[in-house]
């Protein structure tokens, strides 16, 4: 199942995301950046030691305290098929309930924005913090596909936009409470 919006610069698709041949994947990191659970442990485990490598790299020298809600870094992408891993942590539903919907747009627009800066032009992304971090898959699609529209109608550097679901009906929740 795959639906595209924008005329073809989103697709939405169901599929692992480690396997994605893109610029670059977007991780839904912790804020430890050392790996975990979910979509961040199977890009870790897939891309190899490479990633971790440079993780920690970026945990001695630019966030020693771990990676804010929001923020983005970018590492090499190990062995994945993609060149590069952006790695972002979303908010946790109920931690900051004044701005969670922000955190979460922050965590698309500051990774395609990086992505944008190092001349990348194909992002995939995961479903950020609508698994274990408990987002409303429903309210994240409206402030996903926001963010994304409103990025990519001011940037014309990134050409395509991958929404990647696990799951079909993760996908189909999507579709239906877009708004591109």
């Amino acid at each position: 199942m795959e639906k595209e919006f924008l005329d073809g610069k989103v697709l939405v698709k169901i599929g692992n995301i480690t396997l994605e041949k893109v610029d670059a994947i977007v991780n839904a990191a912790n804020w430890t950046l050392l790996g975990g659970g979910g979509v961040d442990g199977a890009i870790h485990n897939a891309g190899g030691e490479e990633i971790m490598k440079a993780c920690e790299e970026i945990r001695k020298t630019v966030y020693p305290k771990g990676l804010p809600t929001g923020k983005v870094v970018i590492t090499t992408g190990g062995k994945l098929p993609a060149k590069f891993v952006i790695h972002t942590v979303g908010p946790i539903r109920g931690i900051d309930k004044e701005n969670e919907a922000a955190q979460l747009a922050d965590c698309y627009k500051n990774s395609l924005k990086l992505a944008a800066e190092h001349e990348l032009e194909t992002v995939a992304f995961p479903a950020i913090s609508t698994g274990a971090y408990g987002y409303p898959k429903d309210e994240a699609a409206k402030i996903v596909s926001e963010a994304i529209k409103d990025f990519l109608s001011e940037n014309d550097r990134i050409k395509q936009v991958r929404l990647i679901f696990f799951l079909t009906n993760e996908a189909n929740m999507f579709i239906r409470h877009q708004e591109f």
